[in-house]
């Protein structure tokens, strides 16, 4: 299941400790240079190895971990969180996030009045004056 020696495929690994949903993001991820091992960005078939410091940007968050140990297969949720060591910084609180202007259901497309009610609440110039 885990071993503590050798190396394993950062795409592997990462998948493998549940920091993304499939390999393919994972590989997907490294190929865009979303994915830095100690602070250079990687391919896929990079090796890391315990004592690495993974930097993994994912779904708009930033992940920083440090390899603790080497995982070759996917393991559950509670092995997977003691295979690194995870200094990320934490998410930001959902009071912070910004509102997206949601519409009921059915109401069709804005009005010039609500077109113009919505720039002003957002601070954006509305029309030509």
């Amino acid at each position: 299941m885990a071993s503590d020696e050798g190396s394993v495929r950062v795409d592997s690994w990462i998948w493998s400790v549940r920091l993304t949903k499939t390999r393919s993001m994972a590989s997907s991820a490294c190929r865009a240079g979303h994915v830095r091992v100690n602070g250079e960005r990687v391919k896929p078939a990079h090796t890391v190895r315990p004592g690495d410091e993974v930097r993994l940007r994912h779904a708009g968050r930033d992940r920083i971990v440090v390899v603790s140990r080497i995982v070759r297969k996917r393991v559950g949720a509670p092995v997977a969180v003691e295979c690194y060591v995870d200094n990320s910084p934490p998410p930001p609180p959902r009071e912070h996030t910004v509102p997206i202007g949601l519409r009921d259901r059915g109401t069709g497309r804005p009005t010039k009045r609500d077109r113009r009610e919505m720039e002003r609440l957002r601070g954006t110039p509305g029309g030509l004056g």
